[in-house]
């Protein structure tokens, strides 16, 4: 019986690192996020300049990836730049956000993957990038979905329980999201 009741407060302490950790972890892409958001600077995003996520898109198409991708890119996307820099800004920000506070991180992680392979296609093949950085942002993200990250400490470990007991569709998709 010693021995089982000495492992208790170890385990239990060993489960707090592991979602401390977890929390760490996801609090760290949320800055990351916010971070990368701050140099998309409206109104035109680097356009006029030829620098900023303009520089930076125009890499999909000067250093292609996926050739579908750069004739998106080149056919769609940059002809209409200003609107993709707001929606790119919009979503690296809700993407650091909701992160940093553990709100649906579930479905946050989702957008984080895509808006890596994004990245990931735009500039893979540019001069001086180390690819590896873009699988990490990608497997991090995996990371946050796979330990339902926002539970450990954020706002959906406070907010899941009342979701799970709520009846309701909504209540359902936030924990499902959580």
């Amino acid at each position: 019986m010693a021995t089982t009741t000495a492992a208790l407060p170890e385990a239990s302490m060993d489960a707090r690192l592991s979602r401390l950790c977890v929390a760490a972890l996801r609090i760290g892409v949320a800055l990351l996020w916010i971070q990368n958001a701050s140099w998309k600077t409206p109104p035109d995003f680097g356009r006029r300049d030829n620098g900023g996520l303009y520089f930076f898109t125009r890499f999909a198409v000067d250093h292609p990836v996926l050739p579908p991708y750069a004739w998106f890119v080149e056919q769609v996307v940059l002809p209409n730049f200003a609107f993709f820099g707001w929606v790119t800004l919009l979503i690296e920000s809700a993407l650091g956000a909701f992160l940093l506070v553990g709100l649906a991180t579930r479905l946050w992680a989702v957008v984080g993957i895509g808006q890596s392979l994004a990245i990931m296609l735009s500039v893979l093949n540019a001069p001086n990038e180390w690819h590896w950085s873009y699988y990490l942002m990608i497997l991090v993200h995996v990371a946050i979905f796979a330990t339902a990250a926002g539970r450990s400490f954020g706002v959906d470990g406070v907010l899941r329980p009342t979701w799970l007991a709520s009846p309701g569709r909504l209540n359902g998709l936030l924990a499902r999201l959580s």
